[in-house]
């Protein structure tokens, strides 16, 4: 599915501000007060964007080179975890820029054919978001290599011995490539890009501006200790921190007076499932799995699946990337082992070790 920054006027502020940030307002759920709610959350410019510092240094730089040259910038890839701020910063770039956005995913492009069809409607200038880039089919890839690097694509005609490649230019444009797993870029597509970007997670302090900006557009009375109490909770992810926002405002209109503040939060969130650490439901059911039923590990993906009722690969890019990074969970070759700090987060004692079996006397000594 490809997504442009053009579309027809909204009819209410919240989709005005969608569209100026460069989205269509195209809701999962078909609901697009949602989507404009999002886009309305999303910074236009880099002076609007919390936190990644070095980031926006660099990529400043790298946009106001191509401004003062005349010319569009770099291709520019940016990688990190999902909810940390690369769609917005690729509308970033486009708005910076002054160009039209169009947008698309690695999974959408399944033949060489459907890239060739999307880049040669490209206007000079336009910014190109390919999100999840690394899970483009292969034969789109090797067409892209040379569209990032001369600007044309290769049409092939006919088949065997008597094919034909008809070159066909294309119009200069960025390429904003976005990956949560960058290791699995291939080499020769990741250094065709002119700027490489990672975004890291967020620092509590960064991601309370995060929730005070949101705060203001929404028009919700936050208080500064329920600012610290949702961002401590937010797993370091500002898309966490909005939508936890919006869950406890939900709780502190319909049951309290309306303002956000340290009860409200504190209540909101435990009636969501969000404990002091940003655990929810899954995490926590993983851990106790491993803890209750396997003692602590070490025991396999696929058991652990099983046991808390989830697909693998639910339980592996869903609630394990959190659970490691936050101390409470090792992977090794034998499978997930519980560290220390998930026994004593659950309040549970690890079990104590076995004493080994003295071993034979051989020699009836």
């Amino acid at each position: 599915m490809i997504g442009s920054a053009r579309g027809n006027p909204a009819p209410n502020a919240g989709e005005t501000a969608a569209r100026s940030a460069g989205v269509e307002l195209v809701s999962p759920i078909g609901t697009p007060e949602d989507a404009a709610v999002d886009a309305a959350l999303r910074p236009r410019r880099l002076s609007e964007f919390v936190g990644q510092e070095r980031l926006r240094e660099q990529l400043s730089l790298v946009l106001e080179g191509a401004r003062r040259r005349g010319r569009p910038p770099d291709h520019v890839l940016l990688s990190g975890s999902p909810g940390l701020g690369k769609t917005t910063m690729a509308m970033i770039v486009a708005a910076e820029m002054g160009a039209p956005l169009r947008i698309t995913s690695g999974p959408a492009i399944e033949r060489a054919g459907d890239l060739a069809a999307l880049l040669s409607t490209l206007t000079e200038g336009e910014v190109l978001f390919l999100d999840e880039i690394h899970r483009m089919a292969r034969p789109a890839e090797e067409l892209l290599y040379v569209a990032m690097e001369d600007f044309r694509v290769d049409v092939v005609v006919g088949k065997g011995p008597g094919a034909t490649a008809i070159p066909l230019a294309v119009a200069p444009f960025t390429l904003v490539g976005a990956t949560t797993r960058a290791g699995l870029l291939p080499g020769p597509l990741r250094d065709r890009f002119g700027f490489v970007g990672h975004l890291d997670f967020y620092a509590p302090a960064e991601l309370e501006r995060v929730l005070v900006r949101s705060a203001g557009l929404l028009g919700v009375p936050l208080e500064p200790p329920a600012a610290v109490e949702i961002a401590g909770r937010s797993r370091g992810t500002p898309r966490i921190a909005n939508r936890l926002l919006r869950r406890v405002r939900d709780y502190a209109e319909v049951r309290g007076d309306g303002r956000v503040d340290l009860t409200a939060s504190r209540a909101a969130l435990a009636l969501y499932d969000v404990d002091e650490l940003g655990l929810d439901r899954l995490d926590r059911a993983v851990l106790d799995a491993l803890l209750r039923r396997f003692s602590g590990g070490p025991v396999g993906l696929g058991t652990l699946a099983v046991a808390v009722g989830e697909e693998p690969e639910t339980v592996e890019e869903v609630a394990e990337p959190f659970l490691v990074r936050a101390g409470f969970l090792s992977r090794t070759p034998r499978g997930r082992v519980a560290t220390p700090a998930a026994w004593s987060h659950l309040g549970l004692s690890p079990p104590s070790a076995t004493p080994a079996a003295p071993l034979p006397d051989l020699f009836g000594g």
